[in-house]
């Protein structure tokens, strides 16, 4: 996730802690639980590719307290409900209660539509750290893309019965062709609504959503939205409005605010710097991984075609750290394995690679270059000076040398 607020404004925000300080060697991962496929609308870009009927080989409730056991002793600061839809898991309060016990910070992902006042007082009285609701559009486009009538109104009174309560509420809109020229109209909502977070998801071509591909935005589109979530950020700031924008799942973001804010503010993008390069831009397989639900673990939510192990058969944290895994042991050093323009991109310091289910998506090749930067040639560093650059790209002194630093 980048904080286009953050970057922005400078100020301390909730996540902070996980993505911009130096992060404990035995710190495990935050994880995403998919903890169901059944859910009750039916979203076109579903990366889960969810179902209207529970799977009998699903974690039982006795398993996925083992599953929460293992977190907590891998020292797991988060775990994120996800599904298909958690709140159809007839155990999900017990879980959620029960990650809690164990120290880890419940958070949930839902489409929304079930939450009624009294579910959003038992969330927040379980400690539910956030619940991010998804909401893709407005009325008739949100309810097309999700595949039900209702769908975002039902949505929007659940995030009410939880602002109302002051239970930490954001939403979650998946960027494609269908909904983009709607995000001016989702910033005027989360402000009449008083949401304090929103997160734009670049999508990923996993699950269904590798069915709209050719629903994916083109470069000058993906700028042309980052310069207008950057602009309604900014004058959400100037009138201090203290509300968290985020972008997530694609790193070429970080280099395009970066780039702007050194032309802008050269001392703001210098500390910006800092905290992206902490920050080490795509963590799969570091600092995020997922469970789905049978208990297999997959280096993020959108890799699940990618199996490393099954926490029925070995705990997670031995699954997690097992580097005889190739792709284990390729995405916690993934550099050298990169192909095409991310392997000869300036900016590795702070992508790393961008997101790897793309670009096998398109190409079959899991290290190829993801086709969704949208960043030029020239921005990333390639012409005649390309060698040169490549070869100091990732020293602290040649990031100094090439002018990356802001100062």
């Amino acid at each position: 996730m980048l904080s286009i607020s953050k970057m922005v404004s400078g100020r301390a925000e909730t996540g902070d802690h996980l993505r911009y300080h130096q992060r404990p060697q035995a710190m495990g991962p935050v994880v995403v639980w998919n903890s169901t496929r059944v859910c009750n609308l039916k979203c076109k870009h579903c990366y889960a590719s969810a179902v209207t009927r529970p799977d009998p080989d699903e974690l039982t409730t006795a398993e996925a307290r083992r599953l929460i056991d293992d977190l907590a002793e891998a020292r797991v600061p988060v775990l994120l409900f996800s599904g298909g839809e958690p709140l159809l898991r007839p155990d999900f309060y017990e879980l959620a209660a029960y990650a809690r016990e164990r120290g880890l910070r419940p958070v949930i992902s839902t489409n929304g539509t079930l939450i009624t006042r009294e579910v959003a007082w038992r969330l927040k009285k379980l400690g539910v750290g956030y619940v991010g609701v998804s909401i893709d559009g407005i009325r008739e486009t949100n309810d097309r893309i999700r595949g039900y009538d209702g769908a975002f109104e039902a949505a929007l009174e659940g995030i009410r019965h939880c602002v109302a309560i002051g239970q930490r509420v954001g939403l979650r809109f998946t960027i494609t062709r269908y909904n983009y020229r709607e995000i001016e109209t989702i910033f005027d909502l989360i402000e009449r609504e008083q949401v304090n977070r929103v997160c734009f998801y670049h999508l990923v071509y996993a699950g269904r959503g590798s069915r709209l591909r050719e629903q994916d935005l083109t470069p000058q589109e993906k700028r042309d939205v980052l310069d207008l979530i950057y602009r309604r950020t900014a004058d959400l700031c100037a009138r201090g409005l203290e509300k968290e924008i985020l972008t997530v799942d694609n790193h070429a973001d970080a280099v395009y605010i970066y780039l702007k804010l050194r032309k802008e503010d050269p001392a703001r993008a210098a500390t910006v710097w800092e905290w992206l390069r902490k920050s080490g831009g795509n963590r799969s397989g570091i600092a995020i991984g997922a469970v789905d639900w049978y208990g297999n673990v997959h280096p993020d939510q959108f890799t699940m075609n990618h199996t490393l192990g099954n926490v029925r058969e070995r705990k997670f944290g031995e699954i997690w750290h097992d580097t005889t895994h190739p792709i284990v042991a390729g995405l916690k050093n993934r550099k050298p394995l990169l192909r095409g323009r991310c392997a000869r991109c300036r900016w590795l310091a702070i992508c790393n690679g961008n997101f790897r289910p793309r670009a096998e998506a398109v190409t079959g090749d899991f290290w190829a270059s993801d086709p969704a930067c949208y960043l030029t040639d020239a921005e990333i560093g390639l012409g005649e000076k390309e060698n040169t650059e490549f070869r100091i790209q990732n020293s602290e002194d040649g990031v100094k040398a090439l002018g990356l630093s802001g100062t």
